[in-house]
């Protein structure tokens, strides 16, 4: 037995937090498992184009409009299972006859184009003000704690809804056509205002705790400015609950970004967009069932991935959980 723990020790000597992390990690089968599904994803929505051009279809065109046979008379696949064959990997959209499959691609796309920029613009606010009101304290934590209850304190989901259009108009005037890119920064901003705070509180706690370490102590009687005990002593040891953190909030915001659309105040025809195919499938599943199957399914695999690798990394990050 002894031996066998000198040689486990003489395993561990010399190696890194973060190889000892990534060692853990690598022994989860779920949390490996997990992290090629959501690897996955984001490959199938970097490679859209490429991978659209390979099959010969796009998300814009409407098949079942310019090919006869594809629709019936009501605007429904004339195919069984929503017009699925070889021609059609995953079925037709109704009405319009789009290709569900481009469709989906694209939709990924758009979801975790948005989803990232909101989580890395919301993990940035986060470190500056909740680390930042945790080292200074005073007035600056009593200013950044209160904002960040105010902005807790307003019921998310109505405020989305009811301020997205608001933050649109103010880039263009409401009697035009907005642009999809307009869209999609106002989706951003209004995410991330009310996205950052949950971080912002837990680095808050850390660096509350942190500050009266002995290594912060040593920087502060060395002359070194808040800036740099924030940046060099404080930032590498929030790393930790920062990452956790972020494998949670990006599947969140993928959800929020997709019932914006499917309420109608997201992304509107024809951007591809999940929430979109959520709302169109709505409206048809009584005759098409098949159109809400891809999106459903794809979207409940990213989330429940994404949730589990979050769980992996944080008990990678805990020795007290080697498995």
């Amino acid at each position: 037995m002894g031996s066998q723990t000198e040689a486990v020790e003489a395993e561990l000597v010399g190696r890194s937090p973060g190889q000892l992390m990534w060692r853990r990690f690598r022994r989860d089968r779920v949390g490996v498992i997990s992290a090629c599904v959501v690897l996955l994803f984001f490959l199938l929505g970097l490679l859209a184009p490429v991978i659209s051009a390979l099959y010969g279809k796009d998300p814009y065109t409407r098949y079942g409009q310019l090919e006869p046979g594809l629709l019936n008379e009501y605007g429904y696949p004339v195919k069984p299972n929503g017009g699925i064959d070889g021609e059609f990997w995953f079925g037709i959209e109704p009405s319009t006859g789009r290709d569900v499959f481009t469709l989906l691609l694209y939709g990924i796309r758009t979801s975790l184009l948005i989803a990232l920029a909101v989580t890395v613009l919301a993990v940035l606010t986060a470190i500056v003000l909740g680390i930042a009101a945790g080292y200074l304290g005073g007035r600056w934590d009593f200013a950044i704690s209160r904002l960040i209850d105010l902005l807790m304190a307003f019921p998310q989901q109505l405020f989305f809804v009811a301020f997205l259009p608001i933050v649109t108009t103010l880039f263009v005037d409401p009697r035009e056509e907005t642009p999809t890119y307009v869209k999609v920064v106002s989706i951003i901003v209004v995410l991330w205002a009310l996205g950052w705070m949950t971080l912002g509180r837990i680095l808050r706690g850390a660096a509350l705790t942190l500050r009266e370490r002995e290594f912060v102590e040593a920087a502060r009687v060395s002359g070194a400015s808040p800036w740099r005990i924030i940046r060099k002593e404080l930032l590498p040891n929030v790393v930790s609950p920062m990452l956790v953190q972020a494998t949670y909030m990006l599947p969140n915001f993928v959800t929020t970004a997709a019932a914006l659309s499917f309420l109608g105040v997201g992304l509107t025809e024809p951007t591809p967009d999940w929430g979109r195919m959520f709302a169109t499938a709505a409206e048809v599943y009584r005759s098409d069932i098949t159109y809400m199957f891809f999106p459903g399914v794809s979207m409940v695999v990213f989330v429940v991935a994404f949730n589990l690798l979050g769980d992996s990394v944080r008990d990678a990050f805990d020795p007290k959980t080697v498995r």
